[in-house]
């Protein structure tokens, strides 16, 4: 941890709170807080492999939430997204290392822009979900890409689901099974493209328990609090932190 100066691991750790907090309220976003935060002070790679092993363990949790027989079931019943989500994150993470740091930004940028102000407008994405095998492979392929490189898969998924019309209950467990086996590919991918490396992974695991602390105070919030209410102020944060990152991607 020499590499990085006190006060930048303080604010990580802060950041890393309070995505857990959100993730566990609403169930989603944690990557997107994380990766938009800590690339306003650290460079895109160093940012994306520090979120890795804290996205990894509250995944993990949560979808194992209502037990491993669920969770098994899950892996059988979506192994089409699984298996195309897993590939394209294995394949998409080795560009990381070679993308100029403008377009790493913008790519980040854009899509964590566009997706909060559509859910602030009210828009939801679809999927054609007559033919759910097409489905299920076309929300793996933009997943998987935006994952591997951003450490974000989640509003392709949540837009399957949308489209499939599951209850909220497997709405959540199957998020939380495709988030963390995308998780564990991401990983090993970056383990080889080397964003996981000496600097950034003991960065990633001293987060990992302020991400499941946060997560649990998630949870009292989201039983205490408007769910609907803290969900937009979620979103109008990730709007203003991707519009920062595409500022920063245009004036380098």
């Amino acid at each position: 941890m020499t590499g990085y100066d006190p006060g930048v691991l303080v604010l990580a750790v802060a950041i890393t709170v309070l995505a857990g907090i959100v993730k566990g309220a609403v169930g989603f976003a944690m990557p997107m807080i994380m990766i938009s935060a800590l690339a306003s002070f650290l460079p895109a790679d160093q940012a994306l492999g520090a979120l890795i092993l804290p996205t990894l363990a509250t995944n993990l949790a949560q979808a194992l939430r209502q037990g491993p027989a669920a969770a098994i079931a899950t892996l059988r019943e979506y192994r089409r997204l699984l298996i195309t989500l897993c590939l394209v994150v294995a394949l998409a993470a080795q560009l990381v290392p070679v993308m100029p740091q403008a377009l790493m930004l913008a790519m980040l940028g854009l899509p964590i822009t566009a997706f909060a102000l559509s859910q602030l407008a009210g828009w939801q994405a679809r999927f054609n979900a007559r033919d759910r095998g097409r489905a299920e492979v076309l929300a793996g392929l933009v997943g998987g890409f935006f994952g591997g490189i951003s450490g974000i898969w989640g509003p392709p998924t949540i837009a399957l689901l949308l489209s499939l019309g599951v209850d909220k209950r497997e709405n959540v467990r199957v998020q939380g099974v495709v988030y963390v086996i995308g998780s564990m590919i991401l990983l090993f991918a970056h383990l080889g493209s080397g964003v996981a490396n000496a600097q950034t992974l003991p960065l990633s695991a001293l987060l990992t328990l302020p991400a499941l602390a946060g997560m649990l105070v998630g949870f009292a919030v989201h039983d205490r609090l408007d769910a609907a209410r803290f969900r937009r102020w979620t979103l109008i944060v990730l709007a203003l932190t991707g519009l920062n990152l595409i500022r920063r991607a245009l004036t380098l």
